[in-house]
């Protein structure tokens, strides 16, 4: 209904009937602003994250484990698990499952300015005569042969 009308009442009407009327709009409206209470409180807890915390943020609440956070980001699997600790007490997330929740809640409203995503670091320059960082990677993910 336009200009945030709830309900309608024919005329003429028993008071009850606009006392209840009342009442529901009155306990609607206490929902709604817990609900953005609760909305502000964590973006203010996500705008308190460092960029780096935003990022390691992101990739496991996609699923990916310390390791696989830590080869996306070029980190290792400590620096990872320092900026995880970091964020889930700022984030006071008691575990993954309830970060998720928290960044589903933060990606739910449109235009909300809070969405965690990650943030790709630029490609290593390759310098003439030597393999590229991915050759070098195929190197050593080839099996080794048998000398025997």
């Amino acid at each position: 209904m336009k200009a945030g009308a709830i309900d309608f009442l024919a005329k003429p009407c028993r008071h009850q009937d606009l006392l209840d009327a009342i009442a529901h709009a009155i306990e609607r409206d206490r929902l709604d602003r817990a609900q953005r209470s609760e909305l502000a409180e964590l973006r203010s807890r996500y705008e308190s994250l460092t960029p780096r915390e935003r990022e390691v943020m992101a990739f496991l609440v996609k699923g990916l484990l310390n390791k696989q956070v830590g080869a996306e980001l070029g980190m290792t699997v400590p620096t990872v698990k320092f900026h995880r600790a970091h964020m889930m007490q700022k984030m006071k997330a008691g575990s993954i499952a309830h970060l998720v929740r928290i960044s589903e809640r933060l990606q739910a409203r449109p235009g909300s300015r809070a969405r965690p995503r990650p943030v790709r670091d630029p490609p290593i320059p390759v310098i003439k005569g030597q393999p590229s960082p991915t050759a070098r990677c195929a190197v050593l993910a080839r099996p080794l042969r048998s000398v025997w």
